[in-house]
């Protein structure tokens, strides 16, 4: 089974927890938005603990390295199988600080052009009633586990 590791950033600013998701970059998912956030993730290298993952990931899609007490949450299988193993942290940072690595993909399809495009073009804060609209619909439970372990 495929598996990532991510990081679920979480702040207490107001009354309400709030939770740091990104937007997916490249061309398929310029004209998508509710449904398709996620938290920070990405696979595991081989003999990769998956916390260090978790963490590397974070670093290498927002451009921000995070450290703190991480909460193991219990995983989520997505859609396509591949399984996700997550951590949350608390902490806060700008989303218009958010650097993003790069990939290369053939656009347009059969083209035979190469481009490169971010792998996160965006990031945001958001509360749980905004974030249950936005993110990937298996990763909801996420949040609701985080909610949950914070009482």
């Amino acid at each position: 089974m495929r598996q990532s590791a991510g990081l679920l950033l979480y702040r207490q600013t107001g009354p309400e927890l709030e939770f740091f998701l990104i937007h997916p970059g490249g061309p398929i998912f310029a004209k998508k938005d509710l449904g398709v956030w996620s938290v920070p993730k990405g696979e595991l290298d081989e003999n990769e603990e998956p916390l260090h993952a978790a963490i590397r990931e974070f670093e290498e899609e927002v451009g921000t390295k995070i450290d703190g007490d991480f909460i193991e949450l219990q995983p989520i299988i997505q859609k396509g199988g591949k399984k996700v193993l997550c951590w949350a942290v608390e902490g806060d940072l700008d989303p218009s600080t958010l650097h993003s690595n790069t990939f290369e993909m053939q656009w347009p399809p059969k083209s035979g052009k190469m481009q490169s495009f971010v792998e996160v073009d965006r990031g945001d804060w958001f509360t749980y009633e905004k974030a249950i609209l936005a993110i990937k619909d298996r990763q909801i439970p996420l949040l609701d586990q985080l909610i949950t372990l914070l009482g």
